[in-house]
Formats: C-alpha cells, sequence, structure tokens
C-alpha cells in the first residue's frame, strides 16, 4: 500500500498587506506552523511522500529567511517531500527553486519537481508524474505528457500538476493553467494531487484539490485542510482522507436585519473560537437608530475579542421610527431639522442622504450620552 501526503497553497511569504498591527506578522508565521503539523501528520501516519502541488512560495522573491524557516518545518518528517512549481513559484531560470538547488546544506529529501520526467519513490512502488509551470500562465495543458509517460511495471501513478480543470470548478481558479477534466483517466492515473484552488475538493474521478492548509480568505470553500491518501495498488481506488490542519478561520457571516440586532448577537456568540477568527460581517436590511447605535456598541465590544473584524453595512439602512424621534426632541433638537433630516434619510434619490443617515444616528448616540445610555 502507498500512502502519500498531498497538500498545496501554502504561499510562504505572503505579505497581507490589507490588516494592520500585529495580525499579519501572526497570519505569516502559522504558515510555518501549518507546515510542521504538515510534517507531524505525514511522520504520524507513516508516509512514502509529502506531494506539494504548487504555490508553496507566495512568489520567487522569497526572503532567505523565510526559506530557512520553510526548511526548518520541513525537518519534522524526513520522508521525500516533492516540491511542484505552481504560477506564485514558477520554475523560472532565477527563482526560489534555484535559489534553494544552490543551498549546500539542503536536505536530501526535498525534491524538486520542476522537470516533466517521472519521480520514482518508495522503492518503485511510486511513480509521481510532476507538470511544473515555467511561467505565471500557460496556454497549454501541461499535464498533457502525462498520458504516454512510461512508469515501471507494478508502480503506482499519481499525478502531480496546478492549475484548472475546465468547466469543473464553482468559482474561478486564481490562476487560468488549463488541465483537462478526464487526465486522470487518459493517464492511467491512480490519483491526481492538484494545486491552485483554495479549498478541499473532489473534482474528478481519481482528481483531487487539497486546498490550502491554512485559509486565508473569506470564502466558503473548505480551506486548512490536506489530503491523506492511501492507494492499495495500481488501478485500485484512492481511499482519500480530508485533515484539518489549519488554525485560522475566515468566516464571513451575511445577516438581514429588521428591526434589531438579535440575529448579530446570536452569531458572534455561536463563534467556537473567536480569537483564532477573521470575520467579514455582512449586513442589509433596516433598524431604527436606537438599534443601529446598539449594533456600533455589539461590534466595538467583539472587535477585540477576534483575530479580526471587518463590518460592511452598505445595505443597512437606518429607518428612524417616532420613539427615536421623540427620544432626539426630548433631548431639544429642533423638531422641523430632524425631521428634514429623516426625510433625506429615506430618499434613495437624494444626493444627502448618506450625510444625513448619519447625522441622524450621531444625534441619536448624542442623546443617549447626555442620559447616561438610558
Amino acid at each position: 500500500m502507498i500512502r502519500i501526503l498531498h497538500t498545496a497553497d501554502w504561499q510562504i511569504g505572503k505579505p497581507f498587506g490589507g490588516f494592520s498591527g500585529d495580525l499579519p506578522g501572526e497570519l505569516r508565521a502559522e504558515r510555518f506552523r501549518a507546515v510542521e503539523r504538515i510534517a507531524a501528520l505525514a511522520t504520524a501516519r507513516r508516509c512514502d511522500a509529502v506531494l506539494v502541488a504548487g504555490d508553496a512560495f507566495d512568489d520567487n522573491t522569497v526572503k532567505p529567511r523565510d526559506l530557512r524557516r520553510t526548511l526548518e518545518a520541513l525537518a519534522g518528517f524526513d520522508g521525500p517531500w516533492v516540491f511542484l512549481p505552481g504560477n506564485h513559484d514558477a520554475g523560472l531560470e532565477v527563482s526560489v527553486w534555484s535559489l534553494l538547488r544552490q543551498m549546500e546544506d539542503r536536505p536530501p529529501n526535498i525534491l524538486i519537481a520542476d522537470k516533466p520526467e517521472p519521480i520514482i519513490l518508495a522503492r518503485e512502488r511510486l511513480a509521481v508524474l510532476p507538470a511544473p509551470l515555467t511561467r505565471r500562465h500557460e496556454g497549454a495543458d501541461v499535464t498533457g505528457w502525462f498520458d504516454t509517460a512510461d512508469t515501471p511495471e507494478g508502480t503506482v501513478r499519481v499525478g502531480l500538476a496546478h492549475g484548472s480543470i475546465a468547466n469543473r470548478l464553482p468559482e474561478k481558479a486564481e490562476s487560468a493553467n488549463p488541465i483537462a477534466d478526464d487526465r486522470a483517466v487518459r493517464a492511467r492515473l491512480d490519483y491526481l494531487a492538484l494545486g491552485d484552488w483554495h479549498g478541499f475538493l473532489e473534482i474528478a474521478p481519481r482528481t483531487f484539490y487539497s486546498g490550502t492548509p491554512e485559509p486565508d480568505r473569506h470564502r466558503a470553500n473548505e480551506p486548512g485542510h490536506v489530503a491523506y491518501v492511501e492507494i492499495d495498488a495500481p488501478g485500485a481506488s484512492p481511499r482519500v482522507e480530508k485533515i484539518r490542519v489549519g488554525r485560522y478561520e475566515w468566516l464571513s457571516l451575511a445577516l438581514h436585519l429588521y428591526g434589531d440586532c438579535a440575529a448579530v448577537e446570536e452569531a458572534l456568540a455561536r463563534i467556537e473560537r473567536p480569537r483564532d477568527t477573521l470575520l467579514l460581517l455582512d449586513l442589509a436590511g433596516s433598524l431604527p437608530l436606537r438599534e443601529r447605535v446598539r449594533l456600533g456598541e455589539i461590534v466595538e465590544g467583539w472587535a477585540p475579542r477576534l483575530a479580526d473584524l471587518r463590518l460592511r453595512d452598505r445595505d443597512l439602512v437606518d429607518e428612524p421610527d417616532s420613539e427615536d424621534m421623540d427620544r432626539i426632541d426630548l433631548a431639544g433638537f429642533v423638531r422641523d431639522a430632524v425631521e428634514e433630516l429623516r426625510r433625506k434619510a429615506a430618499d434613495p434619490s437624494d444626493p444627502e442622504r448618506a450625510a444625513a443617515a448619519l447625522a441622524l444616528r450621531l444625534a441619536y448616540a448624542e442623546h443617549r450620552r447626555l442620559q447616561g445610555g438610558a
């Protein structure tokens, strides 16, 4: 039996420039820890090899320090690590792979699959057929050579590629590098290990994307896993297990609010690991002013508990009611001016609608402050 661990899209060195403070550094560091977890898992499962299906690095200008940290993270598994150049770390003449080859102390179990030729492993029981990318975008299917590739008799044939299976992915892939959806059948592969799609996905017979082992975006496509694969013999159906190795959860919540914030409070209370959650909260609907102010307090209270909280509320409309107006009026504001703001805030065609809504909200918040939060 052959045992392999299939992973991809580590993107070591990803800058996470859309975040501030300590979070970018924490997210970058967690990618090394994810590799350490993969190494430990490969050892625990007694794998014959770990196959990295492209984009191990975010680009070819990876810092030497990051390369060193990656090698340290790999040390937990002493079997073969097979690295395929992807679209982010393509096998150019000068690349992270040429830098790695120049390192005199590079561990011998790190294999760079930058040539379209079989790599024979596990005492000639496993043949890995790589389809390296030599530039960011390939117009042709570079896995075509698999079909006629000769491998020793009795070996398990595993393809290793990075790109997009035509007409099979639920959304557009990151890169346009095409791969035939029947490649595993045409090339007599026992398994086709793919990278580029960042979620775990069975895409065709014997054909899987492992996804990124550490999530890096708000997309509900099952990131944060590796594929553990067992193949009894050539021609046997592979047994594929999805194993969670990621730490952070990039959660996207879309909620419609009508009259109160109860749905927001309930959704936030269900988050199991707030400290490890990056939340995109997308709100639509309508709220009276008192609930809109309470929403701000809820968000303010939860923000320090989460790794990150992004609020998108462009489709959430303020709808002041009579109770809101009475409270503002009791604070001494001129009723006519308040009613004019209310009229503007309710008119989608008014160019000052957003400013009017904000003014009403601030007026209400000021009333609550003067009244001691009542």
